[in-house]
């Protein structure tokens, strides 16, 4: 069933409900409150510049343990190289605009959900301390990074990109040590995809996802700019 959600009132449906392409909810704002609740119900914006606000719950719901992690040989030596550096929060809104640019057709997918008023919303968040970048540099400049909202002790990953070979699969790497260092217990990467497949996150059924959730505790978030916590290591010590 499709809800049409009140926009005085920041919550949502039970996402058992939703249809069976996951899609459980239309309308509503972008406010921090709704995007927070959201996530904390499995549940996240998905649409076009021209369409209402479309809200999603997919069944099954692709995530990564930090200790799945595959760290293959190749991406260990291109990270002890040195020759990318990674930052964590200081380009957050240049991260998500150039996720809005990532050619997509290969997906099946036309355009981007990254719209003006999205890219104004996870701002907002970030300015919070809840939503965050990671990023790779190249002799100073921005060429690969991944952004996501961050409650308790998960990640929800959102968009990457890349303008040179390997610099998003750095930023990731980064991200999961990260992970590793704070304890969280999933990164989340909503939907199936061969690549993530190859890095290790795996479908679970909507049904473990939720009950994973119910750890998420306004009190055990880790809010604020991550770069006061940012590891010094570059590579992934601990993974698989």
């Amino acid at each position: 069933m499709i809800y049409q959600l009140d926009p005085h009132y920041p919550g949502f449906p039970d996402p058992e409900e939703s249809e069976p392409d996951g899609l459980i909810a239309i309308g509503g704002d972008l406010s921090p409150e709704r995007l927070i609740n959201a996530y904390c119900c499995g549940i996240f914006p998905w649409f076009n510049e021209d369409d209402p606000i479309l809200w999603w719950s997919l069944n099954p719901r692709m995530v990564l343990f930090p200790k799945d992690f595959r760290y293959s040989k190749s991406l260990r030596r291109i990270v002890k190289s040195g020759k990318f550096q990674v930052r964590i929060d200081t380009q957050f809104e240049e991260v998500m605009r150039h996720c809005a640019h990532v050619d997509r057709t290969a997906q099946g997918q036309s355009g981007t959900w990254i719209t003006e008023s999205m890219v104004q919303a996870y701002v907002c968040l970030h300015r919070l301390g809840i939503a965050h970048s990671f990023e790779t540099y190249y002799q100073g400049s921005l060429v690969g990074g991944l952004y996501g909202v961050s409650l308790g002790p998960f990640f929800f990953g959102e968009s990457m990109f890349h303008t040179m070979t390997d610099a998003s699969k750095v930023a990731f790497a980064r991200l999961v040590q990260f992970s590793l260092d704070q304890h969280f217990v999933l990164i989340d990467a909503q939907q199936e995809t061969p690549h993530l497949a190859t890095l290790g996150a795996r479908p679970i059924p909507r049904g473990e996802y939720l009950t994973l959730l119910n750890q998420i505790r306004p009190d055990n978030t880790l809010q604020g700019n991550w770069s006061e916590w940012e590891s010094p290591q570059q590579g992934i010590d601990s993974a698989k």
